[in-house]
């Protein structure tokens, strides 16, 4: 108390504020003790007893949808997290039983023979680990690159004017709607008749072929236009026009130039927009086969693996490519390779999985 007054002393608008603050503490009104239910009731009671009749009803139809909302939308939140969750479970208990155990009827969850052998069957078959070395391979290198190349012409389309820019963008959008099936043999016959400056035949009289390498994903991604690159352009272009003018009229008044200012200011004020655009690339890359099958021959990726599971189990597992195994039986090594090539993505997704909501939050997406 005695240091207080004598701060008060040196400084007498702090003791003004000090002592407005105080009253303000000392006027701030006690809370209400809490009313048990039948309280409750009885005042409610005398609330519709100054009422109209029509506010009466009003009045207790509130009550009613009040109570039973919240019930309905429990019910209705673990019906569709049901819906959602029911593959993924069934697919982890399926994924360590035994053949018997598929074809007993009395077993629906919990299996009696716990065994890791179809995980190992699975690793052996798909050749997990080769496999997941040559996926990460072209999958994180191709997201990394497409990150960098969507953020580019996202921030070119949010942040500068010029012509032609609504009819490019307008290419944008048909990017989103089109589908890759209907450019897929233009790009198959450009990778594999693949001609640099257009003077490489007329010197060479050959051409480069390109299927069966990396760099059917990389050229793509390096000229922002991958797998899902329009989605992604999108996404920085309504990241990057949310954001402040005035940091880029600070940049430039400090001297930086445009790419200056998009590295030093606008990428750190949009990291998690990176970071969204980062994980959904690599999701897409991780479960695409249609793309990898047309340019991809001897490649193998986990997509590739997963698709050809099936025919691979009876070759490596039994010896035999024309064995006929039970369709149930097969289930299980099937759902352990499933439970394989998702356990990477979901665990990055656990770990990240708040800069991801926040990413599609300030995207624009959600009109935030």
């Amino acid at each position: 108390m005695e240091e207080q007054a004598v701060q008060t002393k040196k400084n007498p608008v702090l003791g003004l504020i000090s002592g407005l603050l105080a009253k303000y503490k000392a006027e701030k009104p006690p809370k209400e003790p809490k009313r048990s239910r039948k309280e409750e009731r009885e005042r409610f009671k005398k609330r519709l007893a100054t009422l109209t009749p029509a506010e009466q009803k009003y009045l207790k139809r509130k009550q009613f949808i009040d109570a039973v909302w919240p019930v309905c939308r429990a019910l209705l939140v673990f019906g569709l997290c049901f819906v959602i969750i029911y593959p993924l479970l069934y697919m982890i208990t399926a994924a360590f039983r035994t053949r018997s155990d598929m074809n007993d009827p009395t077993i629906i969850w919990l299996t009696r023979h716990f065994t890791t052998s179809n995980i190992k069957d699975a690793i052996k078959t798909m050749d997990f680990w080769h496999t997941l070395g040559n996926t990460l391979f072209i999958n994180i290198g191709c997201s990394l690159v497409q990150v960098l190349t969507c953020a580019l012409t996202g921030y070119g389309f949010g942040r500068f004017k010029f012509k032609g820019k609504n009819i490019l963008f307008g290419v944008v959008i048909l990017m989103i709607l089109m589908p890759a099936q209907i450019i897929l043999i233009p790009q198959y016959m450009f990778f594999r008749y693949f001609n640099p400056l257009w003077i490489y035949h007329a010197v060479t009289g050959n051409y480069i072929n390109l299927i069966d390498t990396a760099f059917t994903m990389y050229m793509p991604a390096l000229t922002a236009n991958g797998i899902r690159a329009g989605l992604f352009i999108f996404l920085f272009r309504q990241s990057f026009m949310s954001l402040p003018k005035e940091l880029e009229d600070a940049a430039y008044l400090d001297g930086c130039s445009p790419m200056r200012t998009f590295v030093s200011v606008m990428v750190p004020n949009a990291g998690s927009t990176f970071l969204t655009v980062f994980l959904l690339s690599v999701v897409w890359y991780w479960n695409d086969y249609y793309v990898s099958t047309s340019f991809f021959t001897n490649n193998s990726t986990i997509a590739l693996q997963l698709k050809n599971l099936d025919a691979s189990l009876t070759r490596i597992i039994f010896n035999n490519g024309n064995v006929k195994v039970n369709a149930r039986e097969l289930i299980v090594w099937m759902e352990a390779g499933c439970l394989l090539s998702i356990t990477p993505i979901l665990l990055m997704y656990i770990f990240l999985q708040k800069y991801f909501t926040e990413g599609i939050a300030r995207s624009g997406l959600t009109g935030m």
